[in-house]
């Protein structure tokens, strides 16, 4: 129970982001920590008890939302060219909020990868065992998602 206090309430936010829904987020929430409790022989201590459960919880809220969606579409990624930027700056006047909802309307599979990259803080080798795509793919979904997400916030900077 005093894991369960612990990280409680931080895990819900953390569903909370993917699913938009508490109703959605409590389910997932819960299903994560039975999994954490029936697994924790697998926790090897490498990481802290919080980042193995977030994980458990990222997991299982991108699972409920592929099962809510039922509809993915094969891409051979083998011809994607990748390209590195780090510059993630936006015009001034843009709030938080705005760019949370911009992130929202991204395409569900540049909306993952951002969403994971930029509010969850995990690598590319991290979202490519999540989203079981490869490094590769991650870095230009990354990319295009970003293009497309600036896209979107220079609309709403200059009213367009």
């Amino acid at each position: 129970m005093q894991l369960y206090r612990q990280y409680c309430d931080g895990m819900f936010c953390v569903a909370m982001r993917f699913l938009k829904n508490a109703d959605d987020a409590e389910d997932v929430l819960q299903d994560s920590f039975i999994k954490a409790f029936q697994r924790i022989e697998q926790f090897k201590g490498d990481v802290t008890f919080g980042a193995w459960l977030k994980r458990i919880v990222v997991n299982g809220s991108i699972d409920f939302l592929k099962s809510k969606h039922q509809r993915t579409v094969e891409l051979n990624e083998s011809y994607l060219q990748v390209a590195e930027e780090d510059d993630w700056s936006v015009e001034e006047g843009i709030s938080i909020e705005q760019v949370k909802e911009a992130i929202e309307e991204l395409p569900q599979k540049y909306r993952y990868v951002v969403q994971l990259f930029l509010v969850e803080g995990y690598d590319h080798q991290e979202i490519s065992e999540i989203l079981t795509i490869t490094e590769t793919a991650s870095r230009t979904r990354l990319l295009r998602g970003k293009a497309q997400l600036k896209d979107k916030l220079k609309d709403l900077a200059y009213g367009t």
